[in-house]
């Protein structure tokens, strides 16, 4: 049965409009604007990343061309590619985020329940990393990261109940990658999953002091003094797990307290990590299984920067590049909230792929996404997300 509305249209309707509408009056968004609001900017923006238009004249040629259906889009004002440009370059960024925000909060409810392949009870767990997103020098020449490169980072922390990020900041790429622990709040009694470029015991002593847990892979030079050691399973890959007290004249200092360091040998790469984390009670197993978890964050990105538009920039300024930024955030939880309330056994990849080819069909969501695309679609990778992200 065809639906009164076009397929991109439906999508829309899982965003809050009354949040939206409270964010742009907050940041004073549509004041003075008589053409081509806030709603106008996000929804060309929103449409240009599902459907991969490769620049504002892309953009504004494909909706041109079907204005019969801009109505049914909210759409107001009439789309060019200049005033596109004008707005990327002058509304306040920060209108963007604080909807990718109010899309996050949804999510994370929807998906606080599932499990991500290691049992914690009722705690969360994040994984937090940061990626380079590389521009042109020439275009981006406030960007420069090396003589002949630009670049921005995005610095993320992913929920891993759903993949959901709870947490992005987007800054230069000249700004080392441990600075990023600053700029978020530590949650007492969450878990935290750090790669070892996050080694830096000051911090690392504020998640304790905080009443939080962090996993981090330690680096080759650990110096320290074994206190005591646990019983281990070497058959589930544990080597060894041992309470110790850091013994570097800085080190020392910086983190006062015992740590628990366990080696676990990983028998598909063929190789040992040693993993040090404040947490004395759950298994050398989890704590290694945890850290493996943090995977899902690398998918994350190859994922948001391989299927969303993050390779050319529709706008040159820093406010441009973090509007787009922000909008493809919201995209993909957009997509993650449809799956969850659709209960789709769709990965993203396929659900992100029909919707972008079916944008201006008139057919029910919940119809064209449970259809069997099966006998379509490659097998699926086993390090894939728990949402399936290939």
């Amino acid at each position: 049965m065809p639906s009164s509305q076009i397929v991109f249209a439906q999508l829309l309707k899982y965003l809050p409009h009354a949040g939206f509408r409270r964010i742009v009056a907050r940041h004073g968004g549509d004041y003075r604007l008589r053409t081509f609001s806030c709603w106008d900017q996000f929804v060309c923006l929103a449409f240009g990343q599902l459907t991969g238009r490769e620049s504002l004249r892309d953009l504004e040629l494909c909706l041109r061309s079907r204005p019969e259906h801009l109505y049914h889009l909210g759409l107001r004002g009439r789309v060019c590619r200049s005033t596109l440009a004008e707005a990327n370059e002058r509304r306040d960024w920060r209108i963007q985020a604080d909807v990718a925000a109010l899309l996050i909060r949804h999510a994370r409810r929807l998906y606080a329940q599932d499990s991500f392949g290691v049992e914690l009870q009722k705690a969360t767990a994040y994984a937090f990393d940061a990626t380079i997103i590389e521009v042109s020098l020439g275009l981006f020449p406030w960007a420069r990261f090396c003589p002949t490169t630009a670049a921005v980072k995005m610095n993320t922390l992913l929920d891993l109940r759903g993949s959901i990020p709870s947490f992005i900041s987007i800054t230069k790429a000249t700004r080392h990658d441990v600075n990023g622990l600053d700029d978020f709040t530590i949650e007492p009694g969450a878990f935290y999953i750090l790669d070892r470029a996050y080694v830096h015991y000051a911090r690392l002593y504020r998640f304790h002091r905080a009443a939080a847990f962090f996993v981090i892979r330690a680096k080759t030079d650990l110096r320290f003094l074994r206190r005591s050691a646990r019983p281990v399973v070497k058959t589930e890959g544990v080597r060894c797990d041992q309470t110790i007290v850091l013994t570097g004249q800085r080190t020392a200092r910086d983190y006062p307290e015992p740590l628990r360091c366990v080696r676990f040998y990983d028998a598909e790469h063929k190789r040992t990590l040693v993993f040090l984390t404040n947490n004395f009670v759950l298994p050398a197993r989890t704590i290694a299984d945890l850290y493996k978890s943090r995977w899902q964050i690398e998918l994350f990105f190859k994922w948001i920067k391989g299927h969303l538009h993050l390779r050319r920039f529709w706008g040159n300024s820093m406010n441009a590049v973090k509007t787009q930024i922000w909008n493809a955030v919201s995209v993909y939880v957009l997509v993650a909230i449809l799956k969850k309330q659709l209960n789709l056994g769709l990965s993203l990849h396929a659900m992100h792929q029909i919707l972008s080819v079916n944008a201006f069909q008139k057919e029910p969501l919940h119809l064209l996404l449970s259809k069997d695309y099966s006998a379509f679609s490659p097998p699926l990778d086993s390090k894939q997300l728990s949402l399936q992200f290939a």
